[in-house]
């Protein structure tokens, strides 16, 4: 397959695209942002134990599984990182993931900073990961509290946990500042586009470049 959709005639191997935030920092605007303005990506499937909610289809939101189901997965290898949420698990199944990279489609993750670790420690080579930070600490306490529209006391449990994610910026490969949507999308689109053409990744170059000479 071509790069991605850039016909650029060499293959490619995709990779494993990770966007991660605090609560409230954009990062959902921006994951679908960048699914539904870039060809050849596609949102990560997880598995959950969690039950199916109304307007919910089993293979598109998740892969509903029990818990037996999810444990046995995670013990044979079958999961590229997991979590638990709330008592529910969610992790993410290897197969898809693996077939979409050898077929040249990139994969968007939208988990947190302890499954892009996991997913560092099982495929560091085929993984992108970028950090997007709130543009100041009283921007991300009033879309906390305009999101919550809780108690004080839930708004500082949020901002704690929120400070807790951010302490983990150092780990990522590249960190964004969203003050502007629409420049923070723009800089994530250049992350993509430029890890796409990276050497390791164009496994086709070599028969191109012989083919050219």
């Amino acid at each position: 397959m071509s790069a991605g959709g850039h016909g650029s005639g060499v293959e490619r191997r995709g990779l494993m695209f990770v966007l991660s935030s605090p609560s409230g920092a954009g990062k959902t605007t921006l994951s679908r942002l960048l699914i539904d303005k870039t060809s050849g990506l596609k949102m990560s499937v997880s598995a959950t134990t969690r039950p199916m909610r109304p307007g919910e289809i089993d293979g598109r939101d998740y892969f509903f599984v029990d818990k037996s189901r999810f444990e046995t997965m995670a013990k044979e290898g079958e999961l590229l990182e997991w979590a638990t949420v709330f008592d529910n698990r969610y992790g993410t199944p290897r197969v898809p993931v693996e077939a979409a990279l050898s077929a040249g489609q990139d994969v968007l993750f939208d988990i947190d900073w302890q499954g892009t670790q996991q997913l560092k420690e099982r495929a560091r080579e085929d993984l992108v990961s970028v950090f997007v930070l709130p543009p100041t600490h009283d921007e991300l306490e009033r879309r906390l509290r305009i999101r919550a529209q809780d108690s004080d006391d839930v708004v500082r449990k949020r901002m704690s946990k929120a400070a807790d994610e951010i302490s983990h910026w150092p780990e990522y490969d590249y960190v964004i500042v969203n003050d502007d949507l629409a420049i923070a999308q723009e800089k994530i689109k250049a992350i993509l586009d430029a890890e796409r053409l990276r050497l390791t990744r164009q496994v086709g170059l070599s028969d191109f470049v012989r083919r050219l000479t």
